[in-house]
């Protein structure tokens, strides 16, 4: 078992500014979308009572790290093996109509990103192309290299990962695929710095960096799932309840940003119309107009928070 050779850590990203957006009350009922290692979910239980945690992950190796950490909250946590896009389905089948507060911690955890065999690494040339945050699933990053037609693989690569040399990486995947079928990282790691110009490799960061996000959102359907799920998250908010969503990359962040806003003014009516007749009504408002942010000391402390943003979202006492 990798888990055992590796302890699954995630240090948590924004942890007070998260814990402080939920409003929790002692008695409340929370969910917590990607329970990974149970960093956030250890001090939201921590501040109920009477109240329960309901933790969904969808990696095996998450579920077994968060049961064995939050043992001493047994009584008050239900985990399930899920993804949060099924946050209604699982919500229903505990019988729980709606709930006090809901947060999201996207991206890939700490373990994740270290542990090569899960092959969401660039670093590790040995690495294999997987990168499933679900390794029920049987397809892989390297399914998506070795079968894409170029366009299509140039289209990941632009949409998904924003990477400038999209075309010219995706006519060398598959160039270099025609030899033999790309099953590490360090063979795909080759591709990428063929592809790009050496006076910007020096810059910027990993070549390889965008390439790899877009892989693993791509093989995940990160965003599909996200930009479905947030409108049927806050319909599971009791008035009053909050929203909580840490975000990495303007992807992601720029979907939060939209569907919070278009749940707090959904109104379809042309602007010069005196009232409103579309019908539409607000499910709420945006607790934060502009996103929390880490403090340098929490940069400085880990890294990987550097390009984290927190938005929350309140659901209205009428709607």
């Amino acid at each position: 078992m990798i888990l055992e050779k590796f302890e699954f850590e995630h240090r948590p990203v924004l942890l007070e500014e998260t814990i402080d957006s939920l409003n929790i009350k002692e008695d409340g009922i929370y969910v917590d979308g990607t329970l990974g290692g149970g960093g956030h979910a250890s001090h939201v239980l921590q501040r109920l009572n009477t109240g329960h945690l309901i933790g969904i992950d969808q990696d095996a190796d998450a579920i077994r790290a968060a049961t064995k950490r939050l043992e001493p909250f047994k009584n008050q946590i239900t985990i399930v093996r899920s993804n949060y896009e099924a946050v209604a389905e699982v919500l229903d089948s505990l019988g729980v109509a709606q709930v006090d507060g809901i947060y999201l911690d996207l991206g890939v955890s700490s373990y994740q990103l270290d542990t090569s065999e899960r092959g969401f690494t660039y670093r590790d040339e040995d690495a294999p192309l997987d990168m499933r945050m679900d390794q029920r699933g049987q397809r892989t990053a390297a399914d998506i290299v070795n079968t894409c037609d170029e366009a299509e693989l140039s289209r990941i690569l632009w949409e998904y990962g924003e990477e400038r040399f999209a075309k010219r990486i995706a006519r060398n995947l598959v160039e270099a695929r025609k030899k033999k079928p790309l099953r590490t990282a360090g063979e795909l790691v080759e591709v990428i710095r063929a592809s790009i110009p050496m006076k910007l490799q020096a810059s910027g960061g990993h070549p390889a960096k965008r390439t790899f996000q877009a892989l693993r959102i791509e093989l995940n359907q990160e965003l599909s799932v996200l930009e479905r799920s947030i409108d049927v998250m806050i319909e599971r908010l009791k008035p009053g309840g909050r929203l909580s969503i840490i975000t990495f990359h303007s992807l992601e962040d720029r979907i939060v940003k939209n569907r919070f806003r278009e749940n707090e003014n959904p109104c379809i009516c042309p602007p010069d119309f005196p009232v409103c007749v579309c019908g539409r009504i607000s499910k709420g408002r945006v607790v934060t107009r502009r996103p929390f942010v880490p403090a340098p000391e929490e940069i400085a402390a880990n890294k990987r928070s550097k390009s984290s943003k927190l938005r929350v979202f309140e659901r209205g006492e009428s709607t």
